[in-house]
């Protein structure tokens, strides 16, 4: 066995899981980064993972493994800079264990991330949202359980990850309704719900039954729902919505396009940012200046207590004669 394959042991039994206590997320998407690229050089160099070596991990591999996941699995540049940032964190623990590859591990750790272009956040207007509340089949236990779902995501702003491991302790439906996710960053913290919101949570609860503990909002089986499940079932409502609404046609709808919506629907009631920063779990007030950047009605209204400018709309006077005639040629 050579270095690479101890020091990948390490990396995710010391390094991740003792000293920095990374969370399942991390471990998971650190876990596929490498699989991905062991399984790219075993092919490529024609070489078990578990006889790789340095020499074999260097910069030139690393860059053709990232233009790899570009270019054959057709993953975008966020996904790209996550890798590398994997990698990255591999190589700074192989930094310190094997000073003898430091020029190789200095390159590869020189691999800048993708530059990013920020497009508009996606959201639903207010009669979107109603239109895909509308449909799940509340006559059925999945209808009840997705309608729930679906209205405590776009009204409390939670992540995916936040949403499919909640338990019904994590409810408060007394005064002061709200509920208590565990979030990114190993955060917890606590939304306040809207009436409409804890009477459909409290009906739901009375039919779920079951321990403290339980999923909040599990698969038939009773077991937590994948955010794959959850993909589609979006995906499935939105759909049967557009036959109603237009606007909704063409829209891709992710589950996080609901937390977009519960950020602009606070940003539309004058929430401050910093408040709606708090409400959402950004670490960071800047990650929420997105949101100001997307609300076109913010502008408009801002615009509309502007005073313009006193200037005469001036009179359009011709050129000199020889320069009309030059122009003309």
């Amino acid at each position: 066995m050579t270095t690479v394959a101890p020091t990948l042991e390490a990396f995710f039994t010391e390094r991740l899981a003792r000293q920095r206590e990374a969370s399942r997320h991390t471990v998971a998407a650190y876990r596929d980064t490498f699989r991905l690229l062991l399984t790219y050089v075993q092919q490529s160099r024609q070489k078990a993972p578990s006889a790789l070596d340095f020499v074999d991990l260097d910069a030139g591999v690393v860059g053709d493994f990232l233009n790899h996941i570009e270019v054959s699995r057709g993953n975008g540049a966020p996904t790209r800079n996550a890798r590398l940032a994997a990698i990255h964190s591999f190589f700074r623990l192989a930094a310190r264990l094997h000073p003898e590859h430091a020029a190789l591990i200095q390159r590869v750790l020189a691999i800048p991330h993708k530059r990013l272009a920020r497009p508009l956040v996606s959201f639903l207007s207010r009669s979107e949202v109603e239109g895909i509340l509308s449909v799940p089949d509340r006559s059925t236990w999945t209808g009840r359980r997705d309608h729930a779902l679906l209205l405590l995501a776009v009204q409390a702003g939670l992540r995916l990850s936040e949403l499919t491991s909640l338990t019904r302790q994590d409810l408060h439906l007394g005064s002061g309704a709200y509920v208590r996710c565990h979030g990114k960053g190993r955060k917890d913290r606590c939304t306040p719900l809207t009436r409409q919101t804890v009477a459909v949570l409290r009906v739901w609860l009375q039919e779920l039954g079951g321990q403290p503990g339980d999923l909040l909002f599990p698969s038939r089986l009773r077991r937590r729902l994948s955010s794959d499940a959850i993909q589609r079932l979006v995906e499935k409502y939105v759909e049967r919505a557009a036959v109603q609404i237009p606007s909704l046609r063409g829209k891709k709808i992710t589950p996080h396009v609901l937390r977009h919506t519960s950020a602009m629907q606070l940003l539309d009631a004058g929430i401050d940012a910093t408040v709606i920063a708090l409400w959402l779990g950004h670490e960071n007030v800047r990650t929420t200046q997105i949101y100001l950047h997307a609300d076109l009605a913010l502008k408009e209204r801002a615009l509309a207590r502007t005073t313009p400018p006193r200037t005469p709309a001036g009179r359009y006077r011709p050129p000199d004669h020889l320069l009309a005639f030059l122009e003309a040629l």
